[in-house]
Parts: structure tokens; C-alpha cells; sequence
């Protein structure tokens, strides 16, 4: 276009050498912007850089304001460490005590939580539950917003795995993806109203998600990510649950937002760090508050992908009924990797993150897996105020997935999948159960958190890999 800014126009404005110009050149190719005149547009600019701290919370010049603001010439200090239960200490690794001991120094802090299947995370560490005062922590969230179980127990009884193992596998193959290599094809696509939200148009950095996220969805992620036939064993009174004490196929998935949620995280930790500058080891904790636009922004993107997850899970517990030619007597659902306006037992109103924890309020029901080869576990919360109503949301892991990688065998975890039983399609060493930690004592650690209803045994398992 004849009209087009260039990079020597804004320089000649003012705008310094570096960021600031090529993220305000991207800018003004927006639709809504492309339209102003020339004139107009250098009006505009020129008033963002007289005073660009106006603008951080402008939906279309926040990331243009930041990058002309001068970096700030000292860090947020941190405070005196609060207070925080710890659950299953002699299970938790010291890194990841210290990181929570860290985010327990943010002048944001309110209370906190560490639970037993806590490991090393970025930020706050998996398992950690930070509540903080009117600000919202991207990566104490965690990348893969709103990851969730799903469990459909269907009316069928246990032996129908061991009749009919060929053909539930072949209904996993059929009807769940994995990763990014493979999807649904257009005709097999299942439409969802998520997909028509509003954010996806009125919050910028969205306008461009809309597509990955309607290739993805009804799909699953990589790593521990999997969808499972199991044995479903009631073993305690749950009216709340609908179906009576004993034996049944169950269907459980994990997953989380795709790649949705990855670029939310990414993209407004990044904007967090820009605008809240803290010591070298607490930066991966930097908060948005609130108050403010780009608070509102990251909260409203959060609960979008939140949402997407679910959906994604819905689609694929739908396709595995309409295989099975079933519906399920109940479902299950609970999810980690977020964050929850609550209020404490004095009355205060917080934000709670759970990354890598389980809402465990008083009632609240939810699915605690173990690993391909350990019972998972069908619990209600107890709604204790010191774990911030928590619980863990799995064993945790015992081996990093590269230590787990040069640990492990092949041919030794295969062996281990036989003597119990489970059938495999898909996964790798990194996610052998042998790299997770011993599920019944996480359970002990936390006994007085949530009651278990029942247990989930896996049978049939997919992960990312393949048919392999």
C-alpha cells in the first residue's frame, strides 16, 4: 500500500531502535487500523510514545507501550515467606520446596500450598497452590490451561475388556489423536459452540487462534497426556455419582488445551515479565493485576481455554460412546492448571492457582490417577482450608522424563506393562510407570483431604506415538 508506515517513519517520530518499532508496525496491519489514514496513524503513534505507560492496558498497544518503556531500574522485592502447608514431605524433592518457599515471598501472596506429588515446575512448582490478592500469576497456572480428567463409567461390566480387547482397541485407534501429526479429517470434525466465543474477536492476540484451535479440537497432547479403558470399582456410598457400588467399563482421559492454551501462557507470562520485573528467581512468578485491562485480558483468554479443554474432552468421551453404542451412567471431571476466584475460611476473596492440583472443596468429586499400571482414584473433597481446598492431581513424578529415558528399558517396561496386564498403543519411557511415584502413598499423604469413592484400574491405554 502506498500509504504504509515504514520503520524510518517511526523512527523520525522518535520511536528508539529496537522492539517498539516492528511491534507497532505489525500493529497498524490490524483490519481496524489498516483503515486510518496515514495521517492518523502517525497522530496515533505519536501519542503512545508522549506516554506509553497510558497504553499498557490497551487491548491493541500494550505490547508497543512496554517495549518503549525504559526498563525499570530495580526489581519488586520480595518479602518475609509466608506460612504454607506441605503435604508428603519426605515424597517431595527440595527443589521444589524451594520454589514454593519462593512464590510464598510475593508481596502478592496471601496463603499457600504444596501437595505430595510435588515436583520442579516453571514458576510455581507442579503441585503448588498459591493463592495471591486481586493478581493472577500466568505460569503459576502452568502452559496447559485448564488440563483436566474426564471419566465416563459405562454400563458394561469388567469382563467386557478381557472379551473384547481387539475391538476396544481398535475403538481408540478410531476415534482419538494424539499430538500434532494427526488429526481428524474434515469430514469427521464434530462442531463445537466454543469455537464461536467472542474472545476469539475481541481479544487481539486471539484473532489469529481460531483455526489451530478448530484443527485441534476432540484431539489430545503429547507427554502424559492419554485415554484409557479401565475397571471402575465403587467401593464407598456416592449418591452424588448416580450409579450404585460395584464393577464397570470406564473410559478416563487427561488432557489439556492444545496449543491454545500453550500460546496464552507463553504469550502473557512474557507480557507479565515486561511490566512486573522481579529478582532472577522468582521472574517466571511475574503477576498481572486485575485491576487492570491486561489482567482482565489474560483471566478472560485463561477461562476460554479452560473451557476448550472441556470441550475437547466432551468430543472425545462422544466419540467413544457412539462406538461402543453406550451412554454412560456418569462423568467425572475435574481440572488443574488454573486459576479460581475463591474466598478463604476469614472471608477474603483470593485468586487460587492450582497448577498441577485438584479443587478438592467440601462435595467436590474428581479423579486422581496413578499410572498405567497403579489404580487412579474416584474422591470428594473434604474442603480442608489449610491445603486452600486441594488435593493432588496424580502420583507425580519420580524420574524426569530424561532421567527416565536413560533409566529405563524398553524391553524391562514392556515386561512390566504384561505382568499387569495393560495394553499399550503409543507412549515411550518418559511415561513408563516406573518415572512416576508410589500412588497409595501420595493417597496416605493427603487421607485427610478428600474421601475415595472408588478406583480406576487401566487396562487398554493411548498415548502419543503412533500404533506402535
Amino acid at each position: 500500500m502506498a500509504n504504509q508506515l515504514r520503520g524510518n517513519d517511526l523512527r523520525h517520530l522518535g520511536f528508539p531502535e529496537g522492539r517498539a518499532i516492528g511491534l507497532a508496525l505489525a500493529q497498524l496491519q490490524r483490519k481496524h487500523l489498516k483503515r486510518l489514514s496515514q495521517t492518523d496513524q502517525l497522530a496515533l503513534l505519536k501519542l503512545i510514545l508522549s506516554d506509553p505507560g497510558n497504553f499498557l492496558t490497551d487491548l491493541d498497544w500494550s505490547h508497543t507501550a512496554a517495549a518503549l518503556l525504559p526498563a525499570p531500574t530495580r526489581h519488586i522485592a520480595l518479602t518475609q515467606r509466608k506460612p504454607y502447608a506441605l503435604y508428603g514431605a519426605e515424597h517431595v524433592e527440595a527443589t521444589a520446596i524451594h520454589q514454593m518457599e519462593t512464590a510464598m515471598k510475593l508481596p502478592v501472596t496471601v496463603a499457600g500450598a504444596l501437595m505430595p506429588d510435588a515436583h520442579y515446575g516453571y514458576g510455581l512448582p507442579i503441585g503448588g497452590v498459591l493463592a495471591t490478592d486481586n493478581a493472577v500469576i500466568p505460569y503459576a497456572v502452568g502452559v496447559d490451561i485448564g488440563c483436566r480428567m474426564a471419566l465416563s463409567i459405562f454400563p458394561l461390566p469388567p469382563q467386557f475388556i478381557t472379551q473384547w480387547v481387539q475391538e476396544l482397541r481398535n475403538v481408540l485407534l478410531a476415534t482419538t489423536r494424539f499430538g500434532n501429526r494427526e488429526g481428524f479429517r474434515p469430514g469427521q470434525k464434530l462442531g463445537h459452540e466454543v469455537l464461536e466465543r467472542d474472545e476469539f474477536n475481541s481479544i487481539p492476540f486471539l484473532r489469529n487462534k481460531q483455526a489451530t484451535a478448530a484443527q485441534q479440537i476432540g484431539t489430545s497432547g503429547s507427554g502424559n497426556h492419554f485415554v484409557e479403558f479401565g475397571i471402575v470399582d465403587i467401593t464407598a456410598p456416592a449418591p452424588e455419582l448416580g450409579v450404585p457400588a460395584g464393577q464397570y467399563l470406564g473410559l478416563l482421559s487427561h488432557s489439556g488445551s492444545r496449543g491454545l492454551g500453550a500460546a496464552v501462557a507463553q504469550h502473557y507470562t512474557k507480557l507479565a515479565r515486561e511490566t512486573c520485573q522481579l529478582p532472577s528467581e522468582a521472574q517466571h512468578l511475574a503477576w498481572l493485576n486485575l485491576d487492570a485491562e491486561l489482567g482482565q485480558e489474560y483471566w478472560a483468554a485463561m477461562s476460554l481455554a479452560g473451557d476448550y479443554a472441556s470441550a475437547c474432552h466432551q468430543q472425545i468421551h462422544q466419540r467413544v460412546a457412539r462406538a461402543l453404542g453406550e451412554r454412560p451412567l456418569t462423568k467425572v471431571e475435574n481440572h488443574h492448571n488454573f486459576a479460581w476466584k475463591e474466598r478463604l475460611a476469614d472471608g477474603r476473596e483470593v485468586v487460587v492457582h492450582r497448577k498441577g492440583a485438584t479443587p478438592a472443596g467440601q462435595g467436590v468429586l474428581g479423579v486422581i490417577p496413578g499410572s498405567m499400571t497403579a489404580p487412579g482414584f474416584i474422591v470428594r473433597g473434604r474442603g480442608v482450608a489449610e491445603s486452600l481446598g486441594s488435593a493432588s492431581h496424580g502420583a507425580g513424578r519420580l524420574l524426569s522424563r530424561t532421567q527416565a529415558k536413560k533409566e529405563l528399558g524398553e524391553a524391562e517396561v514392556r515386561r512390566h506393562l504384561r505382568q499387569h496386564g495393560v495394553e499399550l498403543i503409543g507412549g515411550g519411557l518418559d511415561e513408563a510407570p516406573m518415572a512416576y511415584k508410589d500412588i497409595h502413598q501420595v493417597m496416605q499423604s493427603q487421607h485427610d483431604l478428600v474421601d475415595v469413592l472408588g478406583t480406576f484400574t487401566p487396562k487398554i491405554v493411548r498415548m502419543d506415538g503412533g500404533g506402535e
